[in-house]
């Protein structure tokens, strides 16, 4: 019989286990979404951990049971048979156990979205996402622009096939200057952007920039994975490429082929897929509720070593975040000595406990910055959180997973923000380091006094020779010409984009005058501006009203905007774009405006014309004017209306 004291400290730590149990699996399930909406806020190491951690603890957890994600939309679809995951490993050694010396079919594990296509006689019907496994999302209007998608295939069959979206490296550029031209949201790396663009419900036309490898077929009986991948490319697919292994050292040469195209390769690849080339051995093995049993992946793993924290340093940036960063003892990670690891946020280092003294895995892939993985062994000393900022000790405010010093005249901050200007007005050859200098020779304390320096001032401090300090003056003084949308967005106003600024000036507020005489109703008026971004950007006009004043007394001229001439044929009209265009929409708004007419980004009553090629369209919009009985012109009709 167990003593009372005994059995109470059991069912605490029965209740320990299970709390930080259910904590465990709440935090995967909330990483397995974010990583199938394209938002990941940890690497894959890091998710691979956690599930580590939650497998040592209940190896029969149900979150092992969900295969994708629980993607928000109201276009689901149902597969036919369940998309599943794929089970892996990450040594060559364990690879061999499964394989059992027969014969395997390896292909790249792409980086990207997986995708499942219907074809009924050929024709393209249906594209659904992974979603869940079981459930998926209706992406066929985005199938229909991503070109390595057979709309038609070369073989007249009812027939699935199933692949990878991705996105190469020189497409990635241009969803960057796309994303840009309509206003949205920077991605963030080539994987997340093609989740973002098929779960986007606007700006579809973004998924010509994608790609398309298939690597499964349903529907056609065959005898083998090599017949598939032949059958696949008749079809009019592009496949993998593939390779059938016999033996050990094929495999580890198509592993070694696969860490190079890793590092030289002009798409994401996180490792090899290997599948039994024998279709009869796939129905011998069957599949779990998780995974085929006769697939394996191979994962490469970014390189880890153990190290310890020697101390954690927090830095201001000059929006007042403070970012945990760990000096480390110096270990050697992927060809470079390592002495300093970043730790991501405030949150993390409460959530992992972070402290002097812990011994901790750190991990690098390719050149990013090494940064922790997971606690080792934890050590006997405290943590400790700033409660001032370490810069300027003012006391710091926790928002949501940040540490914030929201002290305006922080030293950190000001020459965060100077550094930050003098990079977007384009001052030369002045660093962090030769600001540092002049802030402590007293010479500069603010964005202004940069254009007070004289050249006998900066001669007199160390390593500035007459050439260097002649031509960074010039600079300096050249910078003092520009125009309004440079230098707002040089001095840090908050809420708004540069191409936002862009939208401002086009409604003819086009001097900083006239931008600051802005009223909050005015400038909700203008498409894309909603009521909190406007207001962040009226409440940040205010703040820097004393800088702004100050660089026009130091002599910076902010020359007012060039607006495209207008001419009148569309005065006083307005317009909602959507659909299938023929050029970006930013073109077709710019024509519009520039023609005296405005943009709308919904249908109303008041309306005048909806613009699309599409003669017709499930779109709420389109169904939207058909119904209010307003005109809907394509572009070439627009165009006529002149």
């Amino acid at each position: 019989m167990f003593s009372n004291k005994r059995l109470v400290d059991i069912l605490r730590y029965m209740d320990s286990s299970s709390l930080k149990k259910s904590k465990l699996e709440s935090e995967v399930l909330r990483h397995k979404k974010l990583y199938y909406l394209g938002n990941p806020e940890i690497s894959d190491e890091e998710y691979d951990a956690l599930e580590e951690e939650l497998k040592e603890l209940d190896p029969e957890s149900y979150v092992f049971s969900i295969i994708g994600s629980e993607e928000i939309s109201e276009q689901k679809v149902k597969h036919e048979s369940k998309m599943l995951s794929l089970n892996k490993v990450y040594s060559l050694d364990e690879l061999e156990k499964w394989r059992e010396k027969k014969d395997v079919v390896s292909t790249f594990k792409i980086d990207g979205s997986s995708c499942s296509l219907v074809y009924k006689n050929g024709i393209l019907v249906q594209a659904k996402t992974r979603g869940n496994g079981s459930v998926g999302e209706n992406v066929l209007e985005k199938a229909l622009f991503i070109e390595t998608i057979p709309k038609k295939l070369n073989v007249n069959v009812d027939i699935e096939v199933r692949g990878e979206v991705f996105c190469i490296e020189k497409s990635f550029k241009k969803i960057e200057r796309f994303f840009k031209t309509n206003d949205l949201e920077k991605p963030s790396s080539k994987r997340n952007v093609v989740a973002g663009i098929l779960g986007r419900k606007n700006f579809v036309e973004a998924a010509q920039f994608l790609n398309f490898q298939a690597f499964e077929l349903i529907g056609v009986t065959l005898n083998n994975e090599l017949e598939k991948f032949k059958y696949l490319e008749k079809a009019s697919f592009v496949t993998p490429q593939y390779r059938v292994c016999s033996s050990e050292s094929e495999v580890e040469e198509e592993i070694l082929k696969s860490q190079r195209f890793q590092s030289e390769g002009d798409y994401l690849i996180d490792g090899l897929v290997l599948t039994f080339n024998d279709i009869k051995v796939h129905y011998e093995l069957g599949s779990t509720a998780h995974h085929p049993k006769y697939k394996m992946a191979f994962k490469f793993q970014g390189e880890t070593r153990q190290t310890i924290i020697e101390s954690i340093v927090w830095q201001v940036s000059r929006n007042g975040v403070l970012t945990p960063v760990a000096n480390v003892k110096p270990v050697e990670l992927s060809g470079a000595i390592v002495s300093r690891v970043t730790l991501h946020n405030f949150s993390q280092v409460v959530s992992r406990d972070l402290k002097k003294g812990d011994l901790i895995e750190i991990v690098r892939s390719g050149e990013v910055i090494p940064k922790y993985l997971k606690t080792i062994k934890s050590s006997k000393e405290s943590i400790s959180i700033p409660t001032h900022c370490p810069s300027c000790a003012q006391k710091v405010t926790e928002v949501e997973i940040r540490l914030i010093c929201q002290n305006k005249k922080c030293p950190a901050q000001m020459i965060n923000e100077i550094i930050h200007y003098i990079k977007k007005v384009g001052i030369e050859d002045l660093s962090e380091k030769r600001v540092a200098q002049f802030i402590e020779a007293g010479l500069v304390h603010s964005i202004s006094d940069l254009y007070q320096i004289k050249e006998g001032d900066v001669l007199k401090l160390e390593s500035f020779q007459e050439k260097l300090t002649h031509k960074i003056i010039s600079s300096i003084n050249k910078s003092k010409e520009i125009g309004v949308i440079k230098f707002l967005s040089a001095i840090g106003i908050l809420g708004v984009s540069e191409v936002k600024l862009e939208k401002i000036i086009n409604e003819r507020y086009d001097t900083l005058e006239k931008i600051q005489d802005l009223s909050l109703e005015n400038l909700q008026s203008i498409d894309g501006f909603a009521q909190k971004s406007s207001q962040i950007f009226i409440d940040s006009l205010k703040e820097k009203k004393g800088l702004i004043d100050s660089l026009i007394k130091a002599g910076v001229n902010i020359k007012k905007a060039q607006l495209v001439k207008a001419g009148d044929s569309f005065q006083g009209m307005s317009f909602c774009i959507t659909g299938s265009l023929s050029r970006p929409r930013k073109e077709i708004e710019v024509f519009i405006k520039s023609n005296g007419g405005n943009i709308s980004s919904s249908v109303t009553k008041k309306l005048d014309y909806l613009v699309t090629n599409d003669e017709e369209s499930t779109s709420s919009k389109f169904q939207k004017a058909q119904k209010l009985e307003i005109p809907i012109v394509s572009e070439a009709q627009l165009e006529r209306m002149l």
